[in-house]
């Protein structure tokens, strides 16, 4: 078997977020709909403003990918219908995946110049940006996991594994059909 590319490795990654994302929404699905937006000790304060500002940076760091270095107020609720947010962050992530996809193999392997929020000129590695978004997400849903089991909800299994076993087995019934 041939190594995994980087792109490959990315697109995979991409996916496994939507469905952790889509395990979360699950998840949160149980909770009475005002938990979402009462405080919860999360850094962004609500659930609701958690999902917002991964989203938010998402976005940031996909147009940043893209040649553009926007200007993100952090502290405005970008999306504050919870259906809506949900939607957004789910077309983000497909979004991002079969932008990914599109990509040459040597995007992974390039530099992006941009303009941080502190209007510093930066520069970083592609593959580190994704592996800087993808955790980004990891470590925020892992914190509204935390507040929805507090909340009572039973605590989403998220982790990568349970995303390859979902995957694989959904493989196989495919062969079989």
């Amino acid at each position: 078997m041939s190594a995994l590319s980087w792109k490959q490795y990315f697109i995979y990654q991409a996916d496994y977020q939507y469905w952790a994302n889509e395990v979360l929404f699950e998840c949160l699905g149980r909770l009475d709909p005002k938990a979402l937006d009462e405080p919860q000790g999360l850094h962004f304060s609500t659930i609701h403003r958690t999902l917002d500002h991964i989203l938010v940076v998402e976005e940031l760091w996909r147009l940043r990918l893209q040649g553009e270095s926007p200007i993100v107020d952090f502290r405005t609720l970008h999306h504050p219908e919870w259906r809506e947010l949900k939607n957004a962050l789910r077309q983000e992530m497909r979004g991002l995946q079969h932008w990914l996809e599109m990509k040459p193999d040597a995007f992974f392997e390039s530099e992006i110049a941009y303009r941080s929020t502190e209007s510093k000129e930066r520069r970083n590695w592609v593959r580190d940006v994704l592996t800087h978004m993808m955790g980004h997400m990891v470590h925020h849903r892992g914190q509204v996991s935390a507040a929805a089991t507090r909340l009572g909800t039973p605590a989403p299994e998220m982790d990568y594994i349970y995303y390859k076993r979902a995957v694989d087995t959904a493989l196989a019934q495919n062969r079989k059909e």
